[in-house]
């Protein structure tokens, strides 16, 4: 579980091996259906915001709790499409979890293990570049999820929005045109990146509602500091 994703030149030749190995059906049709080339323009390519709620950030103790995901592109987001589901994890929810994500026990009681579900997942991902706000958890979680689960690798490349904007904080932009810092750090939390982009709050910690929100930033973030004609492979992790 802790091998590496592969570099951003290989995740063709990775799809590809693994749609020839994989055993999984459901696996095998995510990966065959490819990732796109690195030099092609964002404005190409389609995209999925997923967001997972889990019961901590420890992908070896925690586990995921609820799933939203919205499919969009450059131009269009399309909320009414996405997806939304509660899963039961394999251990109870504490407290300071059910604070945080406000999915309780009778709600995870009712609810059916990943695996029940894993498959519709794949197909909604499948084809698409996942787009994410930190990427040290969907792809993880879902990574050890379907190992537990099938016994194979999920791995997938992404762009990751709270990378771009550390990106954009480091090399001085938001200070040079706001002057925003004024000696204390800048916030890349989703919510708080979002502000600086003029984009309205929503409730934070709903899986959907946070893939929403993430497709909206990486819309913003493409419009004032790229282009729609940027390579995917200039972006993608």
């Amino acid at each position: 579980m802790s091998n590496p994703q592969p570099e951003e030149s290989t995740w063709a030749a990775f799809f590809a091996d693994k749609a020839r190995r994989c055993q999984d059906p459901a696996l095998r049709a995510f990966y065959a259906a490819g990732v796109p080339r690195p030099q092609t323009p964002l404005c190409d390519v389609p995209l999925v915001a997923l967001d997972f709620e889990t019961t901590g950030l420890d992908v070896h103790r925690h586990a995921i709790v609820s799933i939203g995901l919205v499919p969009f592109d450059l131009r269009r987001i399309r909320p009414s499409a996405g997806r939304y589901w509660v899963v039961r994890p394999q251990r109870p929810l504490d407290e300071a979890s059910i604070r945080f994500h406000r999915i309780t026990h009778a709600e995870v009681a009712r609810a059916p293990d990943l695996d029940e579900v894993l498959d519709e997942i794949l197909a909604e991902l499948s084809g698409c570049l996942v787009v994410v706000h930190y990427r040290g958890i969907e792809r993880p979680f879902l990574d050890t999820a379907v190992q537990d689960r099938r016994g194979e690798r999920c791995l997938f490349p992404l762009i990751d929005t709270m990378s771009i904007e550390a990106r954009e904080v480091r090399q001085g932009g938001w200070n040079r045109l706001k002057g925003m810092l004024r000696g204390a750090p800048t916030s890349i939390r989703l919510s708080d990146t979002r502000a600086r982009y003029g984009l309205p709050a929503y409730s934070a910690h709903h899986a959907k509602l946070d893939a929403l929100a993430t497709a909206e930033l990486l819309q913003a973030q493409i419009a004032r500091h790229y282009s729609p004609d940027t390579p995917v492979g200039e972006l993608w992790e």
